[in-house]
């Protein structure tokens, strides 16, 4: 793969300590794509407000990732993104709004992510009365789904084309709706949508049973390891930590431990990009050897932990990866 100028850039400057930490796992992720092997993304923290679609959506058309594991909030803000991006309010001085000031953006409809705010009419309730719409239609036709593919039935229905504020390609939802991408998304009951969700059923308006559940998330996804590890199994790519990185990495010790395949490859490749400490106790933080002793990464798995800002390295391994 020819190298442009975002690939020369790093490797001439990115020498020493976190850059260097980048520049290695950029370069392994190419070579575990080269050697045939499939890719795992986790996503986490606010990726999808920060526009990591930008990079993203191209790493899924161009198949450098096969599955995706991520929150619900990045599900539907990259969805949000894409309807309402004109109604955002960036505010740089984040750090010095008062508590009455941040009451003020409550009030006027604004839901701050760090410097950014999304507005709730023109994102959560432009989404909202048309993805309650495919969840009834479901119902009444005694069907159940995933919640990201009933996004995916949102977008290829072409109802949200109308709001249209960004350039589609953009979009890694949109680009995972085209690719009918596998994903996972554990928790999801705790994104607006799932808290949204969970209001029509105490309405009666819905019934729980129409979303398929976190342990028929964790079967599709053991399901689809067995078929995609091979011999060598797959890589894992981890933005930031929480259950998007805890939940899809547990299924490799599931299946040995618990399914007793003693067979079942563990996780060939590991990079998480990261700002936990580890001395805490956090498992967001733990370095990766200590996946050896859960059974998750092998003794000479490559193992990579960037200890930075996934909203600056992400974008340039992703970058690297697609060689610009």
């Amino acid at each position: 793969m020819n190298n442009g100028p975002i690939s020369k850039f790093i490797e001439k400057h990115y020498l020493h300590f976190n850059a260097a930490t980048l520049v290695d796992a950029a370069k392994a992720y190419r070579q575990h794509l080269a050697e045939n092997k499939k890719m795992l993304i986790s996503v986490a923290g606010a990726m999808s407000t920060g526009e990591l679609g930008i990079s993203l959506a191209e790493m899924i058309r161009q198949d450098k990732v096969q599955v995706i594991s991520c929150t619900g909030a990045n599900l539907e803000e990259d969805i949000m993104n894409l309807v309402a991006h004109s109604y955002y309010k960036r505010i740089p001085n984040y750090r010095d709004l008062t508590p009455q000031q941040e009451r003020a953006l409550l009030d006027q409809g604004l839901n701050r992510v760090t410097d950014t705010c999304i507005p709730e009419e023109e994102a959560f309730r432009r989404l909202q009365k048309h993805i309650f719409q495919i969840w009834k239609e479901a119902e009444e036709n005694g069907e159940r789904y995933f919640p990201h593919e009933f996004m995916y039935k949102m977008l290829r229905s072409g109802v949200l084309e109308q709001y249209y504020e960004i350039e589609p390609e953009n979009s890694w939802m949109l680009a995972a709706a085209e690719k009918d991408l596998p994903m996972v998304v554990p928790g999801w009951e705790d994104s607006t949508m799932g808290n949204i969700f969970a209001s029509y059923c105490l309405k009666g308006e819905l019934k729980a049973s129409t979303m398929k559940s976190g342990i028929e998330y964790m079967t599709y996804l053991a399901d689809w390891y067995v078929q995609n590890a091979g011999d060598e199994g797959v890589g894992f790519f981890q933005i930031a930590g929480g259950i998007a990185g805890d939940f899809p990495i547990c299924v490799v010790p599931m299946l040995y431990q618990d399914m007793d395949m003693q067979d079942i490859p563990f996780w060939s490749y590991f990079c998480q990009i990261s700002d936990s400490t580890t001395s805490y106790g956090s498992y967001s933080g733990a370095v990766p050897n200590e996946k050896i002793t859960w059974g998750k990464l092998d003794v000479d798995t490559p193992k990579f932990i960037i200890e930075s800002d996934a909203t600056i390295v992400a974008p340039l391994i992703f970058g690297y990866v697609l060689g610009w």
